[in-house]
């Protein structure tokens, strides 16, 4: 029996795949419970919870931003764009020619991923020798940590991002578990996906790297196996290195200019933000699970993945990353930290019934701030005027952007429809010998994404814009004889076009503030063939 005070072990083994053994023993290898009530069981009960919140809310508010970009990037398939690689693009492309272009038709696929990533937080737990408890512990704390619920609620890149990386920590945790090298080759495989979604997932692995060389597991450097697998990740991200190269690199140029859309962070800041986007009631969970990998005995075997997540900190702190950067290195804290509050033994005859309360507080908590935060379920009334009182405070804002009656996830899901709306009555008022030559110049990709999706049913020409992609995608066959341009610089049209007038303002409620109140120009008389002007209206940020 263990003493007062300590995690309970499995006693004197040697070798690591004795270890795994013995911690399997313990709780994760043998059965809690009846086919209704054991680990799975629960697993798949709160797998089909989250996946249910997130269905039934699919159609809430509207298409967001991101959204209507990725659509217009996958009628345009390519080995990739300015600021993201092919995947998502191609993943809108075989939605929309499987389910069609609704709201609930591009949401399953986000909703069928994020319920991914809390089976495996499960399923980590379980790897780390954890039994019932454990893995109902990480489940539910990855389902109500607000980074990752959010973004099961509309498509992007960030939900496929966050299931490799949890993809990755298992993985890894398997193969330091079961001392198997050649399961490198499939964390490689893993990474090599993950890059295919976001460059990002490269600090993952670098992390990973920099753990297992400053721990006894640098052992695995040793063999062939972590080579090949970071060779088979690399050869993924060839095609996305080709298309730079084709295209001049453009996305060194987004990155160089990424930095305006970031608020300047201290160490701190960055902290408290971690703390309030994974929800503060978890705070005891992952930090638990941190202190578990890394300074607990029983957790030793698995001491590079505690590592992984400090080097991870300290480089997206030093960079002045945006918070969710780090959110989907949380589950396999959770996972630890599910393990650790389950075998710890503190000489305490109420800690069992200790356990089972936080975790109730974790469910009840999360399930009260999951709507005004992060899932689109409240009527928009009712949330705006929750969180329309602390409007600037409602949430941690990802970008530097004036903040909105609502949180920032929310407000860019309002808006694009009276956009087009108002540009369209613009459109009808021209003389028809305009009309036939007129183009539509945006500001940005979501204008631009707005005008392209919903256009049609106004009988309205496809949007271009200098922002990212759609610069790329250029000016088409746009002569510039007319432009109606939308929140474009006043002075950047003069200097192309001998005429501008704003002919309308677009106003919105909900929406984004920067989406608010913008004129519509009608430009004409340009002074220069706009194919010669295109590089005027450039700007990758």
């Amino acid at each position: 029996m263990a003493g007062k005070g300590q995690f309970h072990s499995g006693g004197t083994v040697t070798g690591v795949e004795a270890t795994w053994r013995k911690t399997r023993s313990k709780k994760g290898g043998k059965k809690t419970g009846g086919a209704l009530s054991g680990a799975t069981a629960i697993l798949v009960y709160l797998a089909l919870v989250k996946l249910a919140v997130l269905l039934l809310t699919a159609e809430s508010y509207g298409y967001y931003r991101d959204e209507l970009y990725f659509i217009a990037a996958s009628e345009r398939l390519a080995w990739g764009y300015v600021d993201f690689p092919p995947l998502v693009a191609a993943v809108t492309a075989s939605v929309r020619w499987a389910f069609g272009d609704t709201l609930v038709a591009l949401h399953i696929v986000p909703a069928l991923v994020s319920t991914g990533i809390v089976v495996l937080a499960g399923l980590i737990a379980r790897e780390l020798g954890g039994g019932r408890f454990a893995q109902g512990a990480a489940a539910l704390a990855t389902i109500i940590a607000p980074t990752i619920l959010a973004v099961g609620t509309w498509l992007s890149m960030d939900a496929f991002d966050q299931l490799f990386w949890t993809l990755g920590a298992y993985v890894l945790v398997r193969t330091l578990s079961r001392d198997q090298p050649r399961l490198w080759l499939l964390f490689g495989l893993v990474m090599g996906l993950g890059l295919l979604n976001k460059v990002t997932i490269l600090y993952f692995g670098l992390a990973v790297l920099m753990a297992l060389l400053v721990t006894p597991a640098r052992r695995h450097l040793r063999a062939v196996w972590p080579w090949l697998g970071g060779a088979v990740s690399f050869v993924f991200l060839l095609p996305y290195v080709y298309w730079q190269v084709q295209n001049d690199w453009p996305t060194l140029e987004f990155f160089k200019n990424y930095s305006w859309k970031v608020d300047d962070d201290s160490p701190l800041e960055f902290l408290v933000e971690q703390i309030l986007t994974m929800h503060p009631i978890t705070l005891p969970l992952w930090l638990a699970g941190l202190y578990y990998l890394l300074f607990v005995r029983e957790g030793r075997t698995w001491q590079p993945v505690g590592l992984a997540f400090v080097i991870l900190f300290v480089l997206f702190t030093i960079q002045n990353a945006k918070f969710y950067y780090l959110a989907p290195a949380y589950p396999m804290l959770f996972a630890a930290g599910g393990v650790a509050l389950e075998r710890y033994r503190p000489g305490w005859p109420r800690w069992d019934r200790t356990r089972v309360v936080y975790v109730a507080v974790l469910a009840i908590v999360g399930a009260i701030s999951a709507p005004l935060t992060v899932v689109p379920a409240l009527p928009v009334e009712t949330l705006a005027n929750i969180t329309g009182a602390v409007k600037g405070n409602a949430s941690i804002e990802a970008e530097a952007r004036e903040a909105a009656e609502i949180p920032l996830n929310f407000a860019d899901r309002f808006g694009w429809e009276e956009m087009v709306a108002t540009v369209a009555g613009v459109y009808e008022e021209l003389p028809p010998e305009e009309q036939a030559n007129a183009c539509i110049l945006t500001g940005n990709y979501g204008e631009a994404g707005a005008i392209d999706f919903f256009g049609g049913e106004y009988g309205l020409p496809k949007a271009i814009s200098g922002h990212n992609n759609y610069y790329l995608w250029g000016p088409g066959g746009c002569t510039g004889e007319t432009v109606i341009a939308v929140n474009v610089p006043r002075g950047t049209l003069m200097t192309v076009f001998g005429e501008v007038e704003q002919a309308a303002t677009s106003t919105c409620d909900y929406c984004m503030p920067d989406e608010n109140n913008l004129p519509v120009y009608v430009a004409r008389s340009p002074k220069m063939p706009l194919e010669d002007a295109w590089p005027k209206f450039k700007f990758y940020k």
